[in-house]
Order: structure tokens, then sequence, then C-alpha cells
């Protein structure tokens, strides 16, 4: 895969699937725009990548993909005047039924799962459909499969995967095409940041999750990651719509 010349704007570049992303597209060639809350692990993010590859250029941004929008757009663009991919990586994972939780965690579940992917996907289209380049949106296997106790979540994975898909009819006669990957259990930090998981807890997490993937272990954000680059190369282009799934076989289950 090559992308030697083109620009991928990466959003939660600073951890987890985003960061692995970024490090990705840096080994085969992109130059980088970084976005991501957290200044110093997104600075980490770019030496890396500047590390694996000392022929690129990165732009860090250091924004909230719920409320900068636009200066992520105008900051990539006012840097490498064009934008070849769009990764929408940005996520926050969210616990509880409806009846445990409130309207505020569901909004802001949405606003950023969801909200931020519409704002900054209409932004970039112009660059995306003059570059006749390509968006890859993060989604998850719960965008396709239904579980307890992540009411909010879920549903705003189910309609991202209804983004893509609309959106990939949308722009397929502009020849710019739209896919997700769909992860499984993949090692981040989602869960010790997002819900509080102890060590010990995630731990056990992760054994219990070898039990409800096919392959009997959970993923790696490079795995997922090298999934993403294949999508947005040349190698994909008669591929648009799709749901990828990235899971070890979880989507193909019915663990209890």
């Amino acid at each position: 895969m090559d992308f030697v010349g083109k620009v991928a704007l990466i959003t939660g570049a600073s951890s987890g699937i985003g960061a692995a992303t970024a490090e990705t597209f840096a080994k085969y060639g992109a130059n980088l725009a970084l976005v991501g809350r957290n200044v110093n692990k997104l600075n980490e993010t770019e030496n890396k990548c500047k590390q694996i590859n000392s022929n690129i250029n990165c732009l860090s941004v250091v924004a909230d993909v719920t409320t900068d929008s636009e200066k992520i757009l105008n900051a990539c663009i006012g840097n490498f005047q064009r934008l070849d991919v769009l990764v929408n990586n940005a996520g926050i994972l969210a616990g509880g039924s409806l009846m445990d939780i409130d309207l505020e965690q569901f909004d802001n579940v949405l606003n950023t799962n969801l909200r931020a992917v519409f704002s900054i996907t209409k932004l970039s289209l112009p660059y995306l459909i003059n570059a006749q380049g390509n968006i890859v949106n993060v989604s998850s296997v719960a965008g396709q499969r239904s579980f307890p106790d992540t009411f909010s979540y879920c549903i705003s994975k189910a309609a991202l995967d209804q983004f893509t898909k609309c959106l990939s009819l949308d722009l397929a006669s502009k020849n710019v095409r739209v896919n997700s990957v769909n992860p499984g259990v993949v090692i981040t930090d989602i869960h010790k940041t997002c819900l509080g998981m102890s060590e010990k807890d995630y731990a056990e997490y992760l054994e219990i999750c070898k039990g409800t993937h096919a392959m009997g272990r959970v993923g790696n954000a490079f795995e997922v990651a090298e999934t993403i680059a294949f999508l947005a190369s040349g190698q994909a282009s008669f591929i648009t719509g799709a749901l990828l799934p990235v899971d070890g076989g979880r989507h193909a289950m019915c663990p209890r």
C-alpha cells in the first residue's frame, strides 16, 4: 500500500486504534493530521510516526471533535491544502441499560460517536471529492449485534453503520468511497478511561472475552489499523458501503 503524497486526517489519534492507525499510515508514507484532546499523548503519537518515517509531515491538532470541527479542518487544509483520507476514529464507551442511564449520557455518547462524525465529514466533503479520496469510520461489532448494558454505545454504532452505508450511496457517483471497520474487543485503554475498570478488572474481562470471540482471543490495535489502511488504499478501489468486521469472528457468534 502506498500513500506517499496523500494526506490522512485521523481523529482520536492520541491512543488506541487511532494511534496505531497513525503509525500504520506513516509506515505507508502518508502525511498526517492527528487530532486528539491529550496533548502529551498526541505528541507521543506524532513522534512515533516521525520515527517510523522521517519523510512524512505531521500536524497535531489539539481539539475536541464534538465542538472543534471547523478548527480541525481549517488546520488540516491550511497546512496541507488537501485531504485524501478521513478516518473517523474518535469515540467513547458508556455502560448501562435504559433504566440506568440519563439523557445526558445518551447525548454525550451520540454527540461524540455520531454527531461529531457528521460534522467533520460534512466539512471534509469538498476536499475529499476534489481529491477523489475516501472515508473510513471506526464502528464496532456493537453496531451489528446487540449487547446488554451498553445501550447508548450500541445505538451510536448502529447509527454510524447506517451513516456509512447511506453516505457511500450519496458519494459513489463522485468516486468517493465510504467504509467502516467494526472491531470486536481490542486491547486499548477505552474500558479503563471510559468505564473506570481497574487493571485487575480489565484483565479478567479480557480473559472472559477469549470465549466470546471465535478465534479464542481478543485483537490488537494494529490489526484494525492495517484493515483501515487497506480500505483507504487503492487496493480497495471497488469497495464502498462495507461494514468490515475485525473481530475474530465475534459477529458470527451468539455467546452468552
